[in-house]
């Protein structure tokens, strides 16, 4: 069974990702799939991407992680340019890029949010940049959660961990509207006929407006400089004993709820 489905409908490319019983978490054929996926636009003019099941994407998948943990930091360097490249896939591609959300959105899930272009939650879906629980870091996706969420809650969320709902996720910027899940659906079509009614070219250009303006750090050597702390942290003693903790259901070594 593909981890990623594809319907074309007219001019526009539905995805949904379709691991529903991981919770959609992400592997190295998710993450390929998706990068390839995205790669791969070229006359679409707009791509909707949701998840099947009870979430849209939970974070990492365990045997994923599991895997990272007895690689080299530069192994884990190269698979963290792949995880990367797969955000700047969904944030370059050429149309615009409309997802659903519902239930849960960690980690990873929040990059493939962030990297999006019009985003859409279902009332009591949950977010974390849970990173730091497993003694990494947000870096790959940092590049595109701060350009929407910005540096104050970037303070808070990254360094927290704290699992937010839907209306804090619209209110920072992370989201763009909240309503009930089966209005998911209708509201995205809705969204897909004002771009369908927009001139095509337009439409790219004002996307590839929007990037160019953005800030300094996406640069190609800021990428590189993410996927090198990633890598770091993965092979650091924190990251080794945060990711066999989260794998074994176990609290890591310094977790604590004392000062």
């Amino acid at each position: 069974m593909s981890g990623l489905l594809s319907e074309r409908t007219g001019h526009v490319l539905h995805l949904r990702l379709n691991r529903p019983e991981v919770r959609n978490a992400l592997n190295a054929e998710l993450i390929r799939d998706l990068t390839a996926a995205f790669e791969g636009v070229k006359d679409e003019r707009c791509v909707v991407l949701s998840g099947e099941g009870r979430s849209f994407c939970a974070g990492g998948d365990l045997q994923w992680m599991q895997s990272s943990v007895n690689l080299s930091e530069e192994e884990n360097l190269e698979d963290a340019r792949k995880l990367g490249r797969m955000f700047e896939a969904i944030d370059a591609c050429p149309c615009p890029v409309v997802a659903t959300v519902h239930d849960a959105v960690f980690g990873g899930g929040i990059g493939i949010v962030a990297a999006c272009d019009v985003v859409f939650a279902a009332e009591g879906t949950r977010f974390s940049f849970s990173e730091v629980k497993l003694g990494l870091a947000p870096s790959v996706i940092s590049r595109y959660a701060l350009r929407k969420i910005g540096e104050s809650a970037a303070r808070r969320y990254f360094l927290t961990a704290e699992v937010f709902g839907a209306e804090e996720a619209q209110r920072i910027g992370l989201v763009h509207e909240v309503m009930p899940h089966d209005h998911l659906r209708a509201r995205a079509e809705e969204v897909v006929r004002a771009i369908l009614l927009a001139g095509p070219q337009a439409v790219r250009a004002a996307k590839s407006l929007v990037r160019e303006q953005a800030s300094a750090q996406d640069s190609p050597s800021a990428a590189d400089r993410c996927a090198a702390l990633l890598a770091r942290l993965r092979v650091s003693e924190e990251g080794q004993e945060g990711v066999k903790a989260f794998l074994e259901k176990r609290p890591a070594a310094w977790a604590t709820e004392s000062g």
